[in-house]
């Protein structure tokens, strides 16, 4: 794979920027598929709390071990917060270790994906299809059947228990 030079650039000064912590470091959020979501920056915020706008609008991270949906353990559906769209079954979750639920398969249809290079190395971000929300990025350490680890911030979703 031939990595080119101006997005490993805008990568590594992403990085150095969200790093010292200087404004406009983390980037917009991918855009909505679905046109009745895509709303402006104000109204987003008017909708989501502070920690719910900075993931899913602006691609933030929340710290690790800090959403109680990291222990969630009921049968039940994951939802974006940003659109209510069911994003994981329970049935997929499982205990990563790394502080934030992870599941190893995603509902169909309801993800989709780019590339960033916020950390300089690309890493696949994934998001809310319909409304375009960042929820987090899946890396390849994940248990079978897939072998993926969807590493979601819990900020970015909200969890409907049932069957």
């Amino acid at each position: 794979m031939s990595l080119h030079r101006r997005p490993l650039l805008s990568g590594l000064a992403a990085a150095v920027a969200s790093f010292l912590g200087l404004p406009g470091a983390a980037q917009a959020a991918s855009k909505a598929s679905d046109p009745a979501w895509d709303l402006s920056d104000a109204a987003w915020k008017a909708r989501l709390s502070p920690a719910a706008y900075e993931v899913l609008r602006r691609e933030g991270t929340e710290r690790p071990f800090s959403s109680p949906l990291n222990n969630e353990k009921r049968s039940g559906v994951y939802h974006c917060r940003g659109c209510d769209l069911a994003l994981f079954s329970s049935k997929a979750k499982y205990d990563s270790g790394t502080g934030w639920p992870s599941f190893w398969q995603p509902l169909a249809g309801a993800l989709g994906t780019t590339i960033d290079f916020k950390l300089i190395v690309p890493r696949t971000e994934y998001h809310c299809q319909r409304c375009g929300g960042h929820q987090g990025h899946v890396f390849g350490d994940g248990p079978r059947p897939t072998g993926k680890r969807y590493c979601n911030n819990g900020v970015a979703l909200v969890f409907k228990p049932g069957a």
